[in-house]
């Protein structure tokens, strides 16, 4: 991510391996510039700007031959999606609810394909986010979530969304994970045999 520097993924690095050396939990983090790349929304619009194009053409250019009106088609279609495919404009376009469900669908599948559902003591968290969505999720395993009630996350989301918006996003996973660390060492202490799982680094999409 363009934000993030070398030295910021040190520093998410080190905060992954400071929060898990004070519990069992595996704290897992991962970035993602979007969840989908949400192309249907630019060529559907286009698709209906361009027949728009020339239905006006048609009737104030009656002179106008097929040739022409469908060239102007053409050209009106491939204007608009290279337009509405920019993805400031796209992300605009489409509604609130499909954006939360690509990314909360996303973050469900980096879970599984990261592997957070095979630890040892099902003690898996996952925090996840989608940039383009501006989608922060955090997702634990059975063995957490039998312990730590839902919202008990709202917070840290907060506090790292905060920090974001404040253009500090390496400092909002930093402390997202640390309170993570907080929260899972009250109940779920760093065992003597405890083995490191996943990853302890950002992961990039």
């Amino acid at each position: 991510m363009a934000f993030l520097t070398d030295a910021d993924r040190r520093r998410i690095a080190d905060a992954i391996r400071q929060a898990e050396a004070r519990t069992s939990g595996e704290i897992l983090t991962v970035i993602a510039p979007a969840s989908d790349d949400y192309r249907f929304v630019p060529l559907l619009i286009a698709a209906a700007g361009a027949f728009i194009v020339q239905g006006i053409a048609s009737l104030l250019m009656p002179s106008w031959g097929f040739p022409m009106l469908y060239a102007l088609q053409l050209a009106s279609f491939v204007l608009l999606l290279l337009f509405l495919s920019w993805q400031p404009i796209t992300m605009r376009l489409i509604p609130t609810s499909v954006k939360q469900e690509r990314a909360r669908r996303l973050a469900q599948e980096q879970f599984y394909a990261q592997g957070l559902h095979r630890t040892r003591d099902g003690t898996g968290l996952l925090l996840f986010v989608s940039v383009a969505e501006h989608y922060v999720e955090i997702l634990a395993d059975y063995g957490i979530d039998r312990k730590v009630p839902p919202g008990a996350w709202a917070a840290i989301i907060g506090d790292f969304t905060r920090a974001v918006r404040e253009r500090r996003v390496a400092d909002g996973f930093i402390l997202a994970v640390t309170e993570c660390g907080d929260l899972l060492a009250r109940d779920f202490p760093r065992r003597p045999d405890d083995k490191d799982e996943l990853p302890n680094r950002l992961i990039e999409l």
